[in-house]
């Protein structure tokens, strides 16, 4: 019975390690991405500082579930607010660094997170290129608000991951 057990349990893994989803991002989502000069332990360091900065920012827009058209007004008339957020940003870093802002479909590549493929394309968003955006990059959804949810957490470090196939298989071995 526990040789069923275990051959039961790892095909199950097996399985679960196996399986990808593809999530699709509805089309009225506004996107939010900030991509880095380079992979540089500093460019990297900079662009989190921006982005950790903006969502602030954009956190003070509130944006909810409205609509998408008034969602879109709110985001655009506060790219002043952005630019100045990232100037006082890129001041406090007593960096120097060249940025621009754009808004509108952008594209953006093929990603993979936690077992989610986001497929390439061109998506509204808004979109921050820091120096030579030769570097990794942040991204998010702005509306609806998916990534300000995502901002919030800290520690994760912290965060303990279990898995109920692993006990079962630990309890019987």
């Amino acid at each position: 019975m526990k040789k069923i057990i275990i051959l039961i349990s790892f095909i199950i893994v097996i399985l679960c390690l196996l399986k990808t989803d593809t999530v699709i991002i509805p089309k009225e989502a506004i996107r939010f991405r900030v991509i880095a000069s380079s992979n540089t332990e500093k460019d990297q360091y900079i662009k989190k500082e921006i982005v950790k900065d903006l969502q602030k920012e954009i956190k003070k827009l509130n944006i909810i579930p409205k609509s998408l058209e008034i969602n879109r007004a709110i985001i655009k008339e506060n790219i002043p607010n952005y630019k100045k957020t990232i100037n006082n940003t890129l001041k406090n870093l007593n960096e120097e660094a060249e940025y621009t802002i754009k808004y509108g479909m952008n594209y953006f590549p093929k990603k993979e997170y936690q077992g989610v493929i986001y497929e390439e394309g061109e998506y509204e968003s808004l979109v921050v290129e820091i120096g030579d955006a030769q570097g990794d990059n942040f991204w998010c959804v702005l509306f609806p608000p998916l990534c300000l949810l995502e901002g919030e957490v800290e520690n994760k470090d912290n965060i303990e991951y279990t898995s109920f196939i692993k006990e079962i298989i630990e309890k019987y071995l």
